[in-house]
């Protein structure tokens, strides 16, 4: 499959939600988001310039309300961190945080992850890819709609860093078993351990994953590397 062509097949794994934008994230939005977002265009994006500086560069894909992404970015000031949302609600919550913790190693594009991989990353460039807790789509009939395909697999490989590697999270079982086939199918990845691997503790808990722990809910991590 050619990765650079833009002709894979169409991924929509979400549905947007008219979700109430607080008075907090909309002053977020409208202060901060100036100076963290980028605007999504057909044409290569030059990381060093978005940043202002040449660092390691992780790519999130659908960070949510932002409380993981600002953790962690917090916590590695040494890589630069961009994080593609489609919710304004989640912006605006991440804007705010990045405000209020005083960082300058995020940026935010809002626009559907597929296309801003396609159009907008080079191959080879993210050090690291993060997809935590993406929609499971549960109900059997609407899997098709799960982010974890195939197509979209081979595009982020495509995208990373030789040695790169790609982090996954899910606290669905089936969806944790269908990440783990796909992946492992995609000849550009290898998986660091023998199936599913430990918590890393760069990815921090999140108050729903605590809440869900507390409830006995299971946790699947997956962390496969570009060869």
């Amino acid at each position: 499959m050619t990765t650079d062509s833009g002709a894979h097949p169409r991924i929509r794994s979400y549905v947007l939600r008219a979700g109430r934008v607080g008075s907090g994230q909309a002053r977020a939005l409208a202060e901060i988001g100036p100076r963290f977002m980028l605007p999504y265009r057909p044409g290569l994006l030059d990381l060093d310039t978005a940043f202002g500086r040449a660092a390691p560069r992780i790519l999130e894909i659908g960070f949510g309300m932002g409380e993981g992404l600002a953790e962690i970015a917090a916590a590695h000031p040494e890589n630069d961190y961009l994080g593609v949302e489609v919710h304004t609600p989640g912006v605006g919550a991440l804007l705010k945080q990045l405000g209020e913790r005083g960082l300058g190693n995020v940026r935010v594009i809002q626009h559907d992850a597929v296309e801003v991989l396609t159009k907008m990353l080079a191959p080879a460039s993210p050090a690291g890819i993060h997809i935590f807790f993406p929609d499971p789509w549960h109900k059997k009939r609407h899997h098709k709609r799960r982010l974890i395909q195939p197509p979209l697999v081979s595009l982020l490989a495509s995208r990373l860093q030789p040695g790169g590697y790609i982090h996954l999270a899910t606290d669905w079982q089936d969806y944790a078993e269908q990440m783990l086939a796909v992946l492992s199918a995609e000849p550009l990845l290898e998986n660091t351990v023998a199936d599913y691997a430990p918590r890393p503790d760069t990815r921090p808990l999140t108050k729903f994953e605590q809440r869900g722990i507390r409830l006995g809910h299971g946790v699947w991590d997956l962390l496969f590397r570009r060869a």
